[in-house]
């Protein structure tokens, strides 16, 4: 099983619009391409003295890097295009790969 792990911190005035904006249209439409099997979201408690914001982590389990990359190609600019038009400046987002070991 692969894991695609988006970490993305969320400027405090944003956060509540974008998680809504997430579990209603974002994520359905990331599972409606069938490149992942489920997803989980996730809210970091944790913080460093200087973090600003709001951090989730959202995974998304799929089968092989196959899928993955079919997403990251075929669907991944579009979608990443509709957050950026929606919560640009505010917010920052990097990505990971993992593989269940």
């Amino acid at each position: 099983m692969v894991v695609y792990n988006v970490t993305i911190n969320v400027h405090e005035s944003a956060h509540v619009k974008w998680l809504q904006w997430m579990k209603d249209v974002h994520l359905p439409k990331v599972m409606d391409t069938k490149m992942f099997r489920s997803y989980s979201i996730f809210k970091l408690l944790t913080r460093q003295d200087d973090e600003e914001g709001v951090t989730y982590c959202i995974q998304y389990f799929c089968d092989n890097e196959a899928n993955y990359d079919n997403y990251k190609t075929n669907f991944a600019p579009t979608l990443q295009a509709e957050t950026q038009q929606l919560f640009a400046g505010q917010f920052h987002a990097f990505r990971t790969l993992m593989e269940e070991v």
